[in-house]
């Protein structure tokens, strides 16, 4: 089969925002307007086609990221909707991973918000080329002028508006292109069908203001328009749309659109920007790789070179099995090839690839360099692996995920249901990875661990609901984490005398704080006291030891451990010795190291009216708490503070209380803290 679309009609991009900004009705529309759908579903009916999981349709927000395909104008667009709660933030990072563009949606009475300004920075960590669409302007309270300033001040980005909206709340019925100066009012019809018509005479004033102040942004990075201006010429459209999009491929300039998606407004104009403005692969060019030595390789957007491609993300489909979301970088493949997943150094076969719309697919027998697909067949790939031609052995940059904060304990309701819960929670860890599962080595519990409460109600849920496991549920446990917080030369000695052979492993170690650089291990044996084939088993010893922490049983982070000293016996050392030397050195450290216990402290974002503020403010600081600021946010406040994870349960429902049902929140995880002393003890009296 040969490929139907150049690579340079590609269009891999993102649809992200806070959520309810509206971007799953953004992404109704763009695919309602290139006819990938015939019926518009609304997301707030529970109707939407790229919400399609259960829980999805009944909360009204997107937990998974739905990828979809559809065509504008000759171009193709690869379309990846991606989450705007917090708990889901892994959704969106893994889809960044893979796109070459986004559309940022804005609540056009809100503006930027808290979550907005989390996925805006991973964005920026991925170098992702951004337009920015001001939703919701039919709204009251719509705000374009005060929307676009939030971008200055809330995401410190350079960014100006490329439209000005005809009218607002009510009376939006369109927009200004600022670049051409022509107008464009809208029926407000599915179809959105528009006509252009004359400047209208109250806005001629501000459109031609905000074409001098967009004009006057570009001359910054653009030095042809900056001399025209200053000669009074005027630029050529095609010159300012190139300016435009040059600065807009270095992520350095983000231009803003606005519509309303619900409204049926401005959505078209908005994907033809996607087309103007958003990278093809070609723009993007060269990927980094590295070959087996670590050297660093360049691979090219080409069907020619070397099939290479990034699985980032694995779901289980109730028809066809595991499901396997691959984006591919260079060459092409066929169904029923083998690849090679080299970041496991596993041989897997590519049995069925399917071109993906949210839930549905389509059987397609090839794919090529751009392409991003669903392949039926892997059995040891996941997310973040790197997918290769055999003989082309390279690895992509690997996805850094963060670790869960909160967990639970989880039973059957009925024993009959534990080999099925077990089977269950595997499958969904798969899919997901920052979810973790395991026993609790102590009381022999199944321990679930996530990201935030709502994460791991949705995990309790699509167990009950595919896979027909009802669970108890135990009160939320924070993850804890242990250091040490002074340096000290610790010895470890083992030795074992059983009647025949013995047991000999005797090793000193300096163990010193090291915030920050997690565990780091350094050899400086002299003289052979340790011999060379026991100094890896020490390293190895401490790492195994350092899940099971020094006084509370929590992992232990944040330490340099420097082996400098020890002893062996001829006969008797082993490699089982030393690695439990090692762990005694460790243990010992309690003594001699004043370890610490570490606390998840967590970014809340509050947004409450004014009434309330005083009550919520309160609330925050009994919860040891630390205000870092209040700003003005639409109608009401946004105070954010850090806030211990362990003292925000029952949050929601004080929240609630606090502001009559009016107020909101978000949380994130920040970093990790000491605890206070009295704290630390009641924990470690608790797990003793």
């Amino acid at each position: 089969m040969a490929r139907e679309h150049s690579l340079d009609t590609y269009r891999n991009i993102g649809i992200m925002a806070h959520i309810d900004a509206g971007k799953t009705t953004t992404t109704e529309r763009i695919l309602f307007h290139t006819k990938v759908i015939h019926d518009i579903g609304e997301t707030h009916e529970g109707a939407s086609q790229m919400d399609w999981m259960e829980q999805e349709k009944e909360r009204g927000i997107t937990i998974t990221s739905a990828a979809t395909t559809a065509y504008w104008k000759g171009y193709r667009l690869n379309i990846i909707d991606t989450p705007g709660h917090v708990d889901f933030t892994v959704e969106v990072s893994r889809s960044l991973r893979v796109l070459d563009g986004a559309v940022t949606v804005l609540d056009g009475q809100a503006g930027v918000e808290p979550q907005t300004e989390t996925v805006w920075r991973q964005a920026s960590e991925y170098n992702v080329p951004r337009i920015v669409f001001v939703n919701k302007m039919d709204k009251t309270g719509a705000d374009f002028a005060y929307s676009v300033g939030t971008i200055h001040d809330r995401l410190g980005a350079k960014a100006a508006a490329i439209q000005w909206p005809i009218g607002s709340e009510d009376s939006f019925r369109g927009a200004i292109d600022l670049i051409t100066m022509k107008a464009y009012e809208f029926d407000g019809g599915p179809e959105e069908n528009y006509k252009e018509i004359e400047i209208p005479a109250d806005l001629a004033e501000i459109a031609a203001l905000k074409r001098h102040e967009l004009l006057e942004t570009i001359a910054e990075f653009d030095d042809e328009i900056m001399m025209q201006l200053l000669e009074g010429e005027e630029p050529a459209i095609d010159q300012i749309k190139a300016a435009i999009r040059k600065e807009v491929l270095k992520a350095e300039f983000f231009p803003v659109l606005c519509g309303s998606a619900y409204k049926n407004m401005c959505v078209k104009l908005m994907l033809d920007a996607v087309i103007d403005y958003l990278p093809s692969p070609i723009d993007i060019g060269a990927v980094k790789g590295y070959d087996e030595e670590g050297n660093e390789i360049d691979i090219q957007p080409s069907d020619d070179e070397p099939f290479t491609a990034l699985a980032f993300k694995v779901m289980t489909d109730p028809f066809v099995g595991r499901l396997t979301f691959f984006r591919v970088y260079a060459g092409h493949i066929t169904s029923g090839s083998y690849i090679v997943n080299t970041t496991k150094h596993v041989k897997e076969r590519l049995g069925r690839i399917m071109q993906m719309h949210a839930n549905h697919r389509k059987e397609i027998s090839e794919v090529f360099a751009g392409d991003i697909a669903a392949a039926i067949g892997f059995k040891n790939t996941t997310t973040g692996n790197t997918l290769c031609a055999e003989k082309n052995e390279i690895i992509l940059e690997q996805m850094v995920f963060p670790e869960p904060v909160i967990s639970v304990a989880v039973e059957p309701k009925t024993k009959a249901d534990q080999e099925k819960m077990t089977t269950a929670l595997l499958k969904l860890a798969e899919e997901d990875p920052t979810f973790r599962t395991y026993t609790d080595q102590e009381t022999g519990q199944t321990i679930i661990a996530g990201m935030g409460e709502l994460h791991l109600d949705i995990i309790v849920d699509r167990m009950k609901r595919e896979f027909n496991v009802v669970a108890n549920v135990g009160a939320p446990q924070v993850s804890y984490r242990e250091t040490i917080s002074q340096a000290a030369e610790v010895e470890g000695k083992f030795i074992h005398q059983s009647g025949g052979r013995g047991q000999y492993g005797h090793v000193w170690i300096k163990f010193e704080p090291n915030p920050g650089k997690g565990y780091e291990f350094v050899d400086a044996v002299v003289g052979g006291t340790v011999p060379r084939e026991y100094i890896p088993v020490v390293d190895k010893g401490l790492q195994e030891a350092m899940p099971n922490g020094i006084i509370a049983g929590y992992p232990v982070i944040d330490v340099k451990c420097t082996l400098f000293d020890g002893s062996y016996h001829e006969v008797d050392s082993s490699e089982a010795a030393f690695k439990i030397a090692a762990s005694m050195a460790l243990k010992a450290t309690k003594e001699k190291c004043k370890p610490i216990l570490l606390e998840p402290i967590m970014d809340v974002d509050v947004i409450v009216p004014e009434d309330y503020v005083g009550n919520v403010i309160g609330d925050l600081t009994s919860r040891r708490g630390r205000l870092e600021s209040q700003e003005r946010r639409g109608n009401g406040l946004n105070i954010r503070a850090y806030v211990p994870l362990a003292e925000m349960s029952g949050y929601a429902t004080a929240l609630r209380s606090n502001t009559q049902g009016r107020g909101t929140f978000m949380m994130q995880m920040h970093t990790y803290e000491p605890c206070p002393r009295n704290v630390q003890e009641e924990i470690v009296k608790a797990r003793s």
